[in-house]
């Protein structure tokens, strides 16, 4: 068994819109392509006992054990791979649950899809079930301890925190948007303008200032007393000699602990003699070499939340501990306690497995006793010297015990330090009671506190503690998301994206745009290059000055890593033709049209799919939408829109000449076609469609029928506006029209426009692509031939595995079947072939550069207008 490919879905994708995080793997059966789990040798067997929590697993059935059942029947050892690496994630805490099976078009090879997590886990699930399953079929010896453990640990380094996941999953309850920004450590909730940020339980409002203080425990404890708040004594000590001074002023028992550290990291608690005190020193200093010593306060411990000025939860925090029976040793006791199936390793369930670590060996020592020690009945001891719930510690909601008094002080302690979400933790006797008649005190106050406690006590009532936090971030009302409009087909949206884009900013809006030449922010380039993928629209929602995004997507992108976004606001697709065809496993123009689907799919219920009308493929897609659609059509007498707006739906037209809207079957006239810049007085009909759509897109988002018509008007195509797209340019000799057409569709539509030109030669500069099928390219050339008088053979820079000269073979081909009579000249590179061109074309020529490389094009077919008009007579010139 061999892995061909594998792919990582982060959004919506042809596999799966539902189910946006999921592994795409390609996999290669071999030899075992025909067998059947029945036909192995107690694999069933072996496989149960493996994996026993696979009996969960419903399959096809829909009942539990569905899928050992399916196993003992027979199935294939590629749906194996798909509960394996389902499986193995969720015994390491990733609970993943979806996945499916698919034929793929090669013999003996089949898709693997199925969900995960975090993505890395999800990867290396993947390989381990793939080795797995191998092994398994082939009667090998089985473990899957170590995948198992390492899963583990993938999980600890980079799965979202305890904190972290209830806040995301809040947002997401309440559809706001989420972007893991990994490389600064972030979570960004909501898009553009709109977007907010936490780190755990920190958050972009959380004042530096106030996590400086409180970082400071020195500080923090000298602002609270002059504010009226019970703190222990204590002092700042660097050396044995200033830890003796402590001591003497303060009096066993005391607390060392780091100035600045969390998580209990390095602190002694309850330290009792000189010798603790000292080695408490020590391991303080690991972590802080300012260390301070404290008053320690008899009493539980106590953790009280405050979000945005109020108190919301309260805990109390036990260490991690075992009692004794009377036979077991400690040792046994904590494996007897980690048994717990709440408990698990790290962050990964409710409570975490209690380690013995320096901490635990140290309180056994003091103690006189060891792992093999036996405790009597009933007796307590506790393994940690704090009660951190990561350390192995318990907690147990006490919310509604707090006294008012209490509750008084923690917001005030939140409003002293600046706080926005503040954790304040109390050792008293009795929360119930107000601190200072149980001689209480505030121990520390935390920035970031951890929600685990409050969210999964391990007795009393959960806290939806995430919840206050994402409503003072959103308030009721306040927007999270941006609007998003996004283009795909196969010709045309690069143009169509630009035209949005210009319409939406002469409304007022900040538009963030992605195209196939680059990002724009706000119209100003920011990254350079084919930016039609999920890394570039997600770009454009993290910029915090957008407050719309147009955002064109391209197949490649989709297929490679699916869309950025979960939803949009308008979905618009062009057109689908035959393009790209055998590439990414896409064979079909029909598979293509599903590949394209996934944009109106993802059209919000509120919002609009706009479909051509005109195109079969893309009508279809209307089937099913949970969004509205509306349809665009270069013929208004086309009974798909008549049935449409018959049932009051929406819809633009090409008619009389005019770019019309129709809504409740009335008729409003937008503009003359003759009158749109990007029309070319209305010869390039491709670009009409572009325009409806367009035009489509600027009435749903609210704009006048005056305003699309000035912002249709003042969109001017040009080498700048739209790059590559119908770039003309009129010469004193000859016209020289540039643009990026490279399939069959795009050539056709520029072969419309072109048999409208008056020219007494017609001269093409064509390349063929290396990774399209040969039928492709022969269909190029014969294009070309019907098109052009002259022809110019050139090649791209990336011939993508072919040689020119098989590429250039297959041009030939074509055209010879259509004009065997046409004058042919091969010139390898684009810019020596536009310059023979431009050089020796004869007066009045129209001269059409399929480009590579466009920016050099143009610099090209500029300086020879410069060149030009210095030979042109001054008479003529101004005549």
């Amino acid at each position: 068994m061999n892995i061909l490919e594998l792919r990582v879905m982060r959004g919506p994708s042809y596999w799966s819109i539902k189910h946006p995080k999921i592994i795409v793997l390609k996999l290669d059966l071999g030899d075992l392509q025909d067998v059947l789990t029945n036909e192995i040798h107690h694999f069933a067997e072996r496989l149960e006992k493996l994996f026993p929590g696979m009996f969960e697993h419903r399959s096809t059935e829909g009942t539990e054990g569905g899928f050992f059942k399916l196993v003992r029947e027979g199935t294939t050892l590629s749906k194996v791979v798909q509960h394996i690496a389902l499986e193995l994630q969720t015994v390491a805490g990733m609970d993943s649950g979806y996945g499916r099976r698919y034929p793929a078009k090669e013999p003996g090879v089949d898709y693997v899809v199925f969900s995960y997590q975090q993505e890395r886990a999800g990867e290396y699930a993947a390989h381990a079930a793939v080795r797995i399953t191998e092994a398994l079929a082939r009667g090998k010896k089985v473990s899957v301890v170590q995948d198992i453990a390492k899963l583990h640990q993938i999980r600890e380094d980079e799965y979202f925190g305890p904190s972290t996941e209830a806040i995301v999953s809040e947002a997401v309850s309440r559809n706001i948007p989420y972007i893991n920004d990994v490389k600064r450590g972030l979570i960004q909730l909501g898009y553009g303008v709109n977007q907010k940020h936490i780190q755990a339980a920190m958050s972009s409002r959380t004042s530096c200032f106030a996590v400086e203080i409180a970082g400071d425990k020195n500080a923090t404890k000298m602002i609270l007393e002059d504010a009226g708040i019970p703190v222990p004594q204590g002092m700042i000590v660097h050396n044995v000699d200033e830890l003796e001074e402590a001591v003497d002023r303060i009096g066993f028992p005391i607390v060392v602990k780091p100035l600045n550290a969390n998580q209990g990291k390095g602190a002694s608690i309850n330290v009792q003699s000189w010798k603790e005190a000292t080695r408490g020193l020590a391991d303080a200093q690991r972590f802080s070499q300012a260390v301070m010593v404290e008053q320690f306060i008899e009493g539980a411990d106590y953790r009280l939340l405050v979000i945005d000025g109020k108190f919301i939860a309260a805990a109390k925090r036990t260490p991690a501990m075992v009692t004794g029976d009377g036979i077991s040793t400690i040792q046994q006791l904590i494996q007897d306690v980690n048994k717990d199936p709440r408990r698990g390793i790290g962050h990964e369930k409710a409570l975490t497995h209690i380690k013995v670590d320096k901490n635990t060996r140290s309180i056994l020592r003091e103690k006189d006793l060891t792992l093999k020690s036996v405790l009597p009945a009933g007796e307590v001891l506790y393994l940690k010297s704090t009660a951190n719930l990561s350390t192995g510690g318990t907690a147990t909601d006490v919310t509604d015990q707090v006294h008012p008094y209490n509750v008084l002080m923690a917001e005030r302690i939140a409003g002293i330090i600046g706080l926005d979400i503040c954790g304040v933790d109390v050792m008293t006797s009795d929360i119930a009671i107000p601190l200072p008649e149980t001689r209480g005190a505030v121990i520390e106050v935390n920035a970031a506190p951890g929600l685990r406690m409050h969210i999964s006590p391990t007795e009393g009532l959960p806290r939806n503690v995430a919840e206050p936090i994402i409503n003072m971030l959103f308030p009721h009302g306040c927007p999270s998301r941006i609007p998003i409009v996004a283009i795909t087909g196969t010709n045309g949206k690069t143009t169509t994206t630009r035209l949005i884009a210009h319409m939406l900013k002469f409304k007022g809006y900040q538009v963030g745009y992605t195209t196939t030449d680059g990002i724009y922010i706000q119209d100003k380039k920011i990254i350079k290059g084919d930016t039609t993928g999920a890394f570039s629209s997600e770009f454009v929602l993290k910029d915090p000055t957008v407050n719309f995004a147009v955002l064109e997507v391209a197949r490649g992108g989709m297929l490679r890593s699916g869309l950025a976004f979960r939803q949009c606001d308008v979905g618009v697709v062009t057109n689908v033709a035959a393009d790209h065809l055998g590439l990414g496993d896409i064979h079909t123009v029909e598979e293509m049209a599903q590949v394209k689907a996934v944009v109106p799919r993802t059209v919000c219920p509120d919002g609009y799919s706009v479909l051509n009308a005109d195109d079969d493929l893309v009508y279809g897609m209307a089937e099913g939408l949970s969004s509205k659609v509306a349809f665009f059509s270069l013929d208004e007498d086309n009974p798909r829109i008549l049935k449409h707006i018959s049932k009051g739906g929406l819809a633009a037209v090409y008619e009389n000449g005019y770019i019309s809207i129709f809504k409740n079957t009335y008729k409003m006239r937008v503009d003359r076609v003759a009158d749109i810049p990007l029309t070319f007085g209305g010869r390039a009909r491709f670009n009409i469609q572009n325009v409806l759509a367009a035009t489509l897109t600027g009435y749903i988002n609210h704009m006048e029928l005056s305003e699309i018509k000035t912002a249709l008007r003042t969109f001017i195509p040009s080498a700048e506006t739209t790059p590559g797209r119908m770039n003309l340019f009129k010469l004193p000799k000859y016209e020289v029209l540039i643009d990026y057409a490279h399939n069959t569709a795009s050539m056709e539509a520029i072969a419309d426009f072109i048999s409208n030109v008056e020219a007494p030669l017609k001269i093409g500069i064509i390349a063929g692509i290396g990774d399209r099928r040969d039928n492709d390219t022969i269909e190029i050339g014969k294009l070309a031939a019907q098109m052009f008088d002259e022809i110019i053979i050139r090649q791209d820079k990336d011939l993508r595995g072919r040689s020119g000269s098989e590429i250039n073979g297959l041009l030939k081909q074509g055209i010879m079947q259509v004009k065997p009579e046409l004058e042919l000249k091969e010139i390898e590179q684009e810019a020596r072939a536009l310059a023979h061109a431009l050089e020796y074309a004869p007066p009045g020529s129209f001269i059409t550069l399929f480009s590579e490389d466009i920016p050099e094009a143009v610099k090209l077919v500029e300086s020879f207008r410069i060149i030009q008009h210095r030979q042109v007579p001054v008479d003529q010139n101004n005549t």
